[in-house]
């Protein structure tokens, strides 16, 4: 019985059995060929495979079965186990990295920043460079939507420098979306500019009265 050769259909059960000589093949039969479910038997103990067909057959009692009667090591091949057969399909979340440029004047304004920023879902890593006042951000998340969500945080104008979006390991550069958010004043309170009022001394200033 050639594993290769071999082509499953619903009802028929394939288990991986370590056997090691005829007596070892016969408990296995033995312990399956009355089971619940099971109509046929057919072990290959050359190829340490076991076929168990039944439309009523339970691949995950048979497993068990066999497991408990003869070895732990055994291996359920087909079916494919869901958890396995999710874990198979499943697709491996692509890191994304970007680089967003922010007002930024002080070391508190840079570990506050960093610290709202590594509160957002999805995110990895956080890199300040209070110099070039930008954020480099690394994690598994959409770089549009990251934009509008680090803007409706903080309250700042935040732009994208720098996004490797595609997720190709290529980086691209240049303005690619940008979103404006009323900065808070930018002064300290003890140098608060004084009102301006309309006056001949000041023809240039204005203020609601």
């Amino acid at each position: 019985m050639g594993n290769e050769q071999l082509q499953f259909r619903d009802g028929e059960i394939l288990l991986k059995v370590q056997m090691l000589c005829e007596g070892c093949s016969s408990k296995v039969f033995t312990c399956l060929k009355d089971f619940q479910g099971v109509e046929e038997v057919e072990v290959d103990m050359n190829g340490n495979m076991v076929i168990v067909k039944g439309q009523k057959a339970d691949p995950f009692k048979v497993l068990e079965r066999v497991k408990k009667k003869y070895s732990r090591n055994v291996q359920l091949i087909f079916p494919i186990p869901k958890s396995e057969e999710d874990s198979q399909n499943k697709q491996v979340p692509k890191t994304n990295v970007v680089s967003l440029k922010m007002y930024m004047h002080c070391e508190g304004c840079v570990n506050d920043i960093k610290r709202r920023i590594e509160r957002i879902q999805g995110v990895l890593n956080v890199e300040m460079d209070m110099k070039n006042s930008t954020v480099t951000i690394e994690g598994e998340f959409d770089s549009t939507k990251l934009v509008g969500t680090v803007a409706k945080r903080l309250g700042k104008y935040v732009e994208i420098v720098e996004s490797n979006q595609e997720g190709n390991g290529s980086k691209k550069k240049g303005k690619e979306e940008e979103i404006m958010f009323h900065y808070p004043p930018q002064y300290l309170a003890e140098h608060v500019c004084p009102t301006q009022i309309f006056s001949d001394e000041n023809i240039s200033s204005c203020s609601v009265m």
